[in-house]
């Protein structure tokens, strides 16, 4: 039996494994993850294994690739990139599964690993399941190899396929100096209209900005451009490439289920009664948005797994949640890829005789609060949701615990659920009016300080 190795106890998370380099993850812990990995699947299985712009990837990439290797798995190399071209390169190479070294949107000094088993999602039960084979040394021998295995020419030509437009846009697009940056500029090259890249350098010390376009002080660099020079919109990235951030042409920001509002029409016109899906963070305004089109909304559990998982299941041909991870299946393969949902937007927008501004007045204007992400010990987040949702019942609310408590009212609704991935609460609200929202923070207030959780700035 090889030798065992126990990780951290904080790196395997709901949806992927991450850490702070040199602290909580290191080269040993990413050839663990590579020989338990190699266990998963077939033996002699072929891989692909991809990583991002961060300055300590490329170490941890050749560590879980001499894992493998060392478990007799083929390895294609597909090189730096954006996560969702890992994705596509498993459909492209019809690959056995897939690993991306990546610390996503996290700051510089963390990274970690994103895995599919074949096309499907490794999370949850199944990284648990890679603990124990690491811990027990449960582990295959064999003379695998690794070869070099190129996409990125391919990803950029089947992201160009997604474009329909027949007008020419002004937009702005900032990588953050994340992975996403080449294939950006690639693929800007062969979109028509004009196209101004900021930030577009990888760089894994990310000196512009932080690269993560769902928290606002991040697309302060894009709006200043979307407005100097008049853009149609601004696309924002992370620091991977799966999730997006829109601004308008008046440099407001569109969060991800306003865009999904606006993207649904097309792809119910294409798929009419179909099943959409949006996490319980989204805005009531999308599911009532997708039952007027005729389509049958679902909502569903937070998490980029858990969302692909539903729509393999459902059939759903567009799903999506608030952190902007944004999924088609509807003429493409179902993952999450900022750079795809930005192309499809801006086909929209040229085929539209409106503004992307136009487009979001349009919609029910209401008022809600952004995602807030209160402080609460690890080991009492999902006790208080508990709390809660007794104290809630008792009370006979109405109420959706599919992901936590989101409780509706005569004002509009409240969320209150446990992150799966740091030691904090999660809460939202949204109404029709702004004494609305007011009751609807001081019911959830109430609630969390009765299960002793501060407020905060809620």
């Amino acid at each position: 039996m090889a030798e065992s190795h126990v990780f951290d106890p904080t790196v395997l998370r709901e949806y992927d494994i991450r850490g702070v380099v040199g602290e909580t993850l290191n080269a040993d812990d990413a050839r663990a993850v590579g020989r338990a990995y190699a266990a998963m699947v077939e033996e002699g299985a072929r891989v692909c294994v991809g990583y991002d712009g961060r300055l300590s990837s490329p170490e941890l990439e050749a560590a879980v690739v001499e894992g493998m290797t060392a478990s007799g798995i083929q390895v294609l190399r597909i090189g730096l990139g954006p996560t969702p071209m890992l994705y596509f390169a498993v459909h492209h190479l019809a690959a056995d599964g897939g690993l991306m070294v990546t610390g996503s949107h996290l700051p510089p000094d963390h990274n970690g690993f994103k895995m599919v088993l074949a096309t499907m999602p490794l999370y949850g039960p199944g990284i648990r399941r890679l603990g124990e084979i690491a811990a027990s040394g449960a582990y295959r021998s064999g003379a695998g190899r690794a070869v070099e295995a190129p996409v990125m020419d391919a990803y950029v030509a089947r992201l160009f396929e997604g474009y329909d437009g027949v007008r020419d846009l002004i937009a702005v697009w900032d990588a953050g100096n994340g992975a996403a940056g080449e294939v950006m500029a690639r693929l800007t090259a062969r979109l028509p209209g004009r196209h101004i890249l900021i930030n577009e350098t990888v760089d894994g010390r990310f000196p512009a900005h932080h690269p993560d376009p769902t928290v606002a002080e991040n697309l302060d660099q894009l709006k200043e451009v979307v407005l100097r020079d008049g853009c149609d919109l601004g696309i924002g990235l992370d620091g991977d490439g799966d999730r997006i951030g829109v601004l308008d042409g008046k440099g407001r920001i569109l969060w991800a289920d306003q865009v999904m509002a606006i993207l649904v029409r097309e792809v119910l016109r294409e798929k009419p009664g179909a099943t959409i899906i949006a996490d319980v963070k989204a805005s009531q305004v999308l599911f009532d948005e997708i039952s007027r089109l005729g389509g049958s909304p679902l909502m569903w559990r937070t998490g980029h797994s858990l969302i692909k998982a539903k729509m393999a299941e459902t059939g759903a041909p567009f799903a999506g949640e608030m952190s902007g991870h944004i999924f088609f299946a509807d003429r493409y393969y179902g993952f999450d890829d900022a750079l795809y949902a930005a192309v499809r937007l801006l086909g929209l927008l040229s085929r539209s005789g409106d503004s992307l501004a136009e487009l979001s007045d349009r919609l029910p204007q209401l008022v809600n609060t952004p995602e807030l992400r209160l402080a609460c010990p690890e080991d009492r987040k999902f006790a208080v949701i508990d709390e809660v949702k007794a104290r809630l019942r008792e009370a006979g609310a109405k109420l959706n615990d599919i992901d936590g408590v989101r409780v509706e009212t005569a004002d509009g609704w409240w969320l209150l659920r446990a992150s799966n991935t740091q030691a904090v609460l999660v809460a939202r609200c949204e109404a029709g009016t702004a004494a609305g929202l007011e009751r609807l923070k001081r019911a959830l207030i109430d609630q969390l300080e009765r299960s002793g959780i501060a407020p905060g700035a809620l």
